[in-house]
């Protein structure tokens, strides 16, 4: 197969995703990250009431065209209902307290000076100042948040507030996650010549859990094209979607691509991106599949561009891409190759200390202490020279990882 385009790949993948349709319904404390199943409609206003945007004094600016000083009568803390205002007569009001009939207005009380019970104000007082609109937030009817939403703190917070208990949500995906290489063993182990730690594993572990995935853990699977295809049936009977790393390349111990072929469908095969070359794409035994490359950083850029926003498509989220920005290059590079580079870069000052990109010095797709010490992933088009000022499309780390 040819080099694919990340774009091309992410088209031709977002076309033949299977889609989870099953729900469950959850508390709201526990629907963070999960994406929404059905619309969210309110079925009051809020807030519920007019109420008063700051400590002050509720009146009527009617009142004070006549004369600035008028009767305190009662007092409103939020929570609390008044009763109705008179002509000349106003009430000390607190942030959120229902503001009574016959006020409409709220003086700050920096602006008023009071003795006894009687209160002056000392500025121009305009009808609705200070005044919070029942409905000004959300109206009765409104659509809150669609489906196919992930939810944030915020939207949750959003939910409390037209009083829902509970949200209907799709249902976890399964992933099944799968190390290949005689090479890999667990932290903990003492290395023994020619060996290394398994961190694959625990960075995707650790991607997958924010993506509110029940991981199902597959352990390491050795360089072996009989173990390996048994190793991903089994997988493939218990999940929805089956994750390795290495074993996609073309060496004599490279059995994941093998077995793929034998027993599911290769549908892609080697992206024109650097680094992250090696990925493969199918289904096995009817089951997502992805094949992530064995070198970390390869493994990390993959999972984050490819797989992030493709087990979010499972689940009908919309907006599973991640967000971009321009940001200026604060180095200079030769022209690119026919692969699209992604930079492990921090964002630090530039000129007229306008935040700019700096790359990491050693961008080997070995070098898994770049992921944690970069910012995010400039872009590099293929066939494309960098100069100093030049505007670099720029993915945080913070719209990959969350």
């Amino acid at each position: 197969m040819s080099l694919t385009a990340i774009d091309t790949a992410l088209d031709q993948i977002f076309a033949q995703l299977p889609k989870i349709t099953e729900t469950e319904s959850l508390p709201l404390a526990q629907a963070k990250g999960r994406v929404l199943a059905e619309d969210c409609v309110s079925a009051i206003d809020v807030p519920g009431h007019d109420n008063s945007a700051m400590d002050g004094y509720a009146l009527s600016a009617a009142d004070l065209e006549t004369s600035s000083s008028l009767k305190i009568v009662q007092r409103i803390a939020a929570g609390e209902v008044g009763g109705q205002l008179k002509p000349g007569e106003a009430a000390r009001i607190f942030t959120g307290a229902p503001i009574p009939p016959g006020a409409d207005a709220v003086v700050m009380q920096e602006n008023c000076t009071v003795c006894g019970d009687e209160l002056t104000v000392l500025k121009k007082v305009c009808p609705g100042e200070n005044s919070r609109k029942a409905g000004g937030d959300v109206q009765s009817g409104a659509l809150v948040l669609s489906r196919g939403r992930r939810l944030r703190p915020q939207d949750i917070g959003l939910l409390a507030s037209i009083g829902l208990e509970t949200v209907c949500v799709r249902r976890r995906l399964k992933v099944s996650l799968l190390t290949t290489g005689n090479e890999l063993v667990q932290p903990g182990t003492e290395l023994q010549a020619g060996q290394i730690y398994n961190s694959n594993y625990y960075t995707l572990y650790a991607l997958l859990r924010g993506l509110q995935v029940e991981v199902l853990a597959g352990g390491i699977v050795e360089d072996d094209f009989e173990g390996t295809r048994r190793a991903l049936l089994r997988a493939a009977q218990q999940s929805d979607c089956v994750i390795t790393t290495g074993g996609v390349s073309v060496g004599e111990e490279d059995h994941v691509k093998a077995a793929i072929e034998k027993e599911g469908l290769l549908q892609l095969w080697k992206l024109a991106i650097k680094p992250g070359k090696p990925l493969a794409c199918g289904k096995i035994a009817g089951t997502q599949f992805f094949g992530l490359p064995g070198n970390p950083v390869s493994a990390f850029v993959t999972f984050v561009l490819v797989v992030r926003p493709s087990l979010l498509g499972m689940l009908g989220c919309k907006g599973s891409i991640a967000n971009s920005y321009n940001v200026a290059a604060g180095f200079s590079a030769p022209e690119s190759g026919q692969r699209q580079e992604y930079l492990r870069c921090q964002l630090g000052p530039g000129d007229d200390e306008v935040s700019s990109l700096h790359p990491l010095g050693n961008q080997s797709s070995g070098v898994a202490a770049s992921l944690s010490q970069a910012d995010g992933l400039a872009v590099v088009p293929p066939y494309t020279a960098v100069s100093h000022g030049d505007m670099l499309e720029f993915i945080p780390f913070s719209e990959l990882v969350n």
